[in-house]
Parts: C-alpha cells; structure tokens; sequence
C-alpha cells in the first residue's frame, strides 16, 4: 500500500519530511510516495539507508505557500506538490495522502479531486486531543466547516465514532456535543437540534460535554462534535496552553537549582508527559468522508509526526474506516440527510 506524501510545503523544507517517510518505511514496512522536487528529494534521500523498492519520488515543479488563496492555487497550480500528492490518490496509485502544507489548499484539492463519500454532507477534520488516560479525545470538526446544520454534526459524531472504534480501540465510543453546560437544552440552537437527532442514532450518545471533558478532568466523553470555528480555536487553544505551560515549567527550574535537580530526577517523568501531549504521535488530523484517506499535518511537522501519518494513513485503509462511514452514514440517511 502506498502513501502520498506532500514533501514540499512544511515551514522547514523536505528533510524533515523525507527523514519521516524513510522512518515509516524502516518501521512499518511501508511505501512511500514522495511528491516534490526530483532532485532535491534524491539528494537528501541520499543520507539514508532504506529500502529502495519502497520509495518512490514523483516530481512536481510548484508550491502552494500558506498565504495562497486554496481555491484558485488548487486550480491555478496542478503541478504542486499537494495537488499531485492528491492526484495519486484519485488515480488508486496510492490509499491516502498526508500534506503538512496550507490546511485549506489540502482541503480543496481533496474535495475537487477525490470528492465526497456518497451520504456525506460535509467532510470534518478530526483531530486527536490527548487526555490524562486512555487514548485520546476525537474532535470534529476541528475547521473545515465554520457554519454547520444539525445534519452535519450528525454525520460527523458517526465518522468520529468510527474513527475511534476502528483506529484507538475503544469498543463503545462514548459521543458528546460540546456545549456551554450538560443540561440537555443548553447550547445554541444548532446543538441543541443535534441533540435531538443523536438521541435517535443507536450508538453511546452522553448529551452535552462541556471543554474541561476533552481532557479527561470531567465528564468521560471519547468523541466531541462542534462546528469548525469551535473546534479550531479548542484545538489552537489546546497547543498554545499545552506549549505555554512547558515554558512556564523550563523557566521556574532554570531558576533554581533545587528544581534543576529535582528535573533531574523526573526526566523520565517530564518526557513521558511530553510525549503523551505531542501532536507528532498521531501524525496529524483526518480530513474525514472523503474518497480516499487524507491527513493534514501541521506546518511545522517534524520526522515523527510524518512517520505517524504514514501509519496512520495504511491504518485507516486497513480496518476500512471509509467502508464503515459509507455503511453506517446509509444505515441513517432518514435521520441525517443524504447529500444526493
């Protein structure tokens, strides 16, 4: 099973990128399709030992940067890395594509060249969120759709709850709305109306979850619905308070040697709570309902994140999480919608 791998559109240029594809490879087994610069892609690979039958370059000439409007780059720009990336999926070369690049450039090239599974309204990004235990939180949608209907939200507490079952092994995802309390009426109108349609969906639906549940520290919820303005700012919030709080803690034990050495004694801790809050172990977030498995990483992803998405990627494709969405969103199309 191949895997499209968007090389060129990080923050921090291919190495990176190309270090995680030989990674996934080194580990898992699998094949890679790296999209970007021929040459330069061959030169770096060049400092690596792998396997040669396992990863492949394809050569593309334009880069979608992170200021570029998606719509028209996506169109204006079909030999980018991202578009080309994506094209290998549409063309059943590779299972899925992973870009760290512009969020909406990956978004729009998925939907005009893959399209939408039949049933879905809307696809959602679906981001992990790490808690105190367990695995983690599924958020969705985390910023593709900034104004969502009732039926959206639907439809993604089914994809979420798949994805959670399937990927995390939680044998009964338990489904929440995030709202501004637990009472059943609380919330807007479009939470509220959600309310009612997940009530008649036979799954482990828990009513309202409020944000201090994403973490573990409340109410136990394994999948969070929410429209995409929500879910961004909860995600961005999410990594900022997470980053925050390490810096606060580096700089009180540069402050004191007591504390240096006291950190001394809790390194092992400090990095196992380090790991568990990084976003580099799940690769990245699923752009969810769409034909074929695509996953968006941040800018700013590094060797392991993409080693992650890899994985990710042919674990999706394996436990066929876009069968089960297919299956489960045509068992409810009376209560849901359909998109045809």
């Amino acid at each position: 099973m191949w895997v499209a791998v968007d090389a060129m559109s990080g923050d921090y240029g291919p190495e990176g990128i190309v270090e995680g594809a030989v990674l996934a490879v080194r580990e898992f087994g699998l094949s890679v399709s790296l999209v970007g610069d021929e040459q330069e892609l061959l030169d770096i690979l060049l400092k690596f030992d792998y396997d040669t039958e396992k990863i492949r370059v394809i050569h593309s000439t334009e880069i979608i940067g992170m200021n570029d409007s998606p719509s028209i780059a996506v169109r204006a720009m079909e030999d980018s890395s991202v578009v080309k990336a994506v094209r290998l999926v549409a063309d059943k070369e590779c299972i899925g594509v992973f870009s760290p690049g512009n969020t909406g450039a990956t978004m729009a090239a998925a939907l005009l060249h893959l399209g939408r599974l039949p049933g879905v309204l809307r696809p959602p990004i679906a981001a992990p969120i790490p808690r105190e235990e367990g695995p983690p939180v599924i958020l969705l949608d985390a910023g593709a759709n900034v104004d969502c209907k009732p039926e959206y939200l639907a439809q993604f507490a089914i994809m979420g709850e798949i994805y959670s079952r399937e990927l995390f092994g939680v044998k009964n995802p338990k489904v929440g709305i995030l709202s501004n309390g637990e009472e059943d009426k609380k919330g807007n109108t479009v939470s509220v109306k959600t309310f009612d349609l997940l009530k008649k969906i036979p799954f482990n639906f828990v009513g309202n979850v409020e944000g201090r549940d994403l973490y573990g520290s409340g109410r136990e919820v394994d999948v969070v619905v929410c429209d995409g303005f929500i879910g961004n700012i909860v995600l961005k919030a999410t990594e900022g308070l997470a980053k925050s709080i390490f810096n606060v803690l580096r700089n009180s034990i540069r402050q004191s040697s007591l504390a240096q050495t006291g950190a001394l004694l809790l390194k092992s801790t400090f990095t196992a709570v380090k790991k568990r809050l990084d976003y580099a172990e799940y690769g990245g977030a699923l752009l969810l309902g769409v034909e074929g498995i695509c996953m968006i990483g941040h800018g700013s992803s590094n060797a392991l994140a993409v080693k992650n998405a890899v994985r990710v990627i042919s674990e999706c494709a394996k436990h066929g999480i876009n069968e089960r969405i297919r299956e489960r969103l045509g068992e409810h199309k009376n209560i849901l919608g359909d998109s045809h």
